[in-house]
């Protein structure tokens, strides 16, 4: 399970992944594996294919084929690595540090640029830095301290989901969706 390849397009069980997250839940009731306390081991329903390919069309982007099975066959979010994972088209309060983030993956274009990393990035990410794009990526999920999970969605690394920390450390390649989240799944 290393790799995102459309013919895998069938990658996730989700009343597994609904009873392993179940399972979870019962075995941390007073919430104390870091993020529980946030997405409480919810996970949101799955999304249909209309809302996904209107996602897409909108954006004019083919999402990731791990991460659009999760989608539609898991849930829009909820439960997951650090603080949780954004829902596809989540809105997140102006107060919150997703808030700016979120509303660039939405500029025309953003998400449809290819990633333009294909290794590590070093250096605090400011938003004019011309070496800092994070264009073709789309925001996941918050780490906690300014640091956020990326999703890339076109260009070479497509599938993988790299950590970013806009003012300290970079940009850090990590797996694909699917290893990611199994990865947190398998986690105690």
């Amino acid at each position: 399970m290393t790799s995102d390849n459309a013919d895998r397009s069938a990658l996730w069980d989700g009343a597994a992944v609904r009873a392993r997250v179940a399972a979870m839940a019962r075995k941390d009731p007073l919430r104390q594996r870091f993020g529980s306390s946030h997405h409480g081991y919810r996970l949101r329903p799955p999304l249909g294919e209309d809302t996904i390919g209107l996602f897409e069309r909108q954006h004019g982007v083919r999402l990731p084929a791990s991460y659009r099975s999760f989608l539609k066959d898991v849930a829009d979010g909820g439960a997951g690595p650090d603080y949780g994972l954004l829902g596809l088209a989540e809105e997140v309060d102006s107060e919150e540090a997703l808030h700016d983030l979120r509303e660039e993956d939405r500029r025309a274009g953003f998400l449809s640029t290819p990633f333009p990393h294909t290794h590590e990035w070093r250096g605090p990410g400011k938003a004019g830095d011309a070496d800092y794009s994070v264009e073709g990526s789309l925001v996941i999920g918050e780490c906690g301290c300014g640091m956020f999970h990326r999703l890339v969605v076109t260009g070479r690394n497509a599938g993988h989901v790299w950590l970013d920390d806009p003012d300290w450390g970079g940009l850090t390649p990590g797996p694909d969706f699917l290893d990611w989240y199994s990865a947190w799944l398998a986690g105690t």
